[in-house]
């Protein structure tokens, strides 16, 4: 009986020594709540403000012209990096997924969304006055809206907005391009492509079949033939 009374003994002055431990400031921490009085500083202001000159990470933007479009107050009309196959196909895919819904994979302004009754329609990328656009007039109207647009500069990084921009400008090249556009060499007019089914709207996609290399031989189709025979 002695012998667990003094093993009670030490097991409740072991958990004193422990709790004994534990300061409050472990709990509660020295520190200053936003806006509170302070009398560290001789304005008894907590918040101190920014250092002058900081900026937030990310939020450097010395490139203005890459991250508005504008030169001062206008739009500028180059694009802040070299346009390649990469940049359209990622322009492509971009706009594709963002502005064709009610602009159209065209650009004609003929998307799902119209087409389904919506009752304001956009203008066609296609139209004088928007073939006449400066490039960075598109980049803000992307940034910020217009209209009953929303802006997409949250859904959309700038350096994609831009490619999104080449490629309206490769769509409306496509509707208005002349001869003295083709480069040297290539066919002029190009032969239409061969499509599966319906021809496609505005809204969907045509179906293109692969092209068989072998098969648009002069004579390839005379030797499949007699392969097969």
């Amino acid at each position: 009986m002695a012998r667990l009374r003094e093993i009670s003994f030490i097991a409740a002055l072991g958990g004193l020594l422990l709790l004994s431990g534990c300061r409050l400031d472990m709990q509660v921490q020295p520190k200053q709540n936003p806006l509170a009085r302070s009398d560290f500083f001789p304005d008894q202001r907590s918040e101190r403000p920014p250092v002058e000159g900081a900026v937030a990470r990310g939020q450097l933007h010395a490139d203005t012209y890459f991250y508005s479009g504008k030169i001062g107050s206008s739009p500028g009309d180059y694009m802040p990096f070299p346009v390649t196959k990469e940049v359209l196909e990622r322009g492509r895919e971009r706009y594709n997924i963002y502005c064709s819904p009610c602009h159209s994979l065209v650009g004609d302004g003929n998307g799902f969304i119209p087409s389904r009754g919506f009752s304001i329609k956009p203008p066609s990328y296609h139209i004088p006055r928007l073939q006449k656009a400066p490039l960075g007039y598109f980049f803000d109207v992307i940034s910020n809206g217009f209209g009953i647009m929303p802006d997409y500069r949250s859904q959309i990084p700038p350096e994609d907005r831009w490619k999104i921009v080449a490629y309206v400008k490769a769509l409306q090249l496509s509707q208005s391009a002349t001869r003295a556009d083709v480069p040297a060499g290539q066919e002029f007019p190009s032969p239409p492509p061969n499509f599966h089914g319906t021809m496609g709207s505005g809204a969907t996609l045509p179906t293109i079949p692969s092209v068989n290399v072998e098969a648009t031989e002069p004579g390839s189709a005379e030797r499949g033939a007699e392969e097969k025979k």
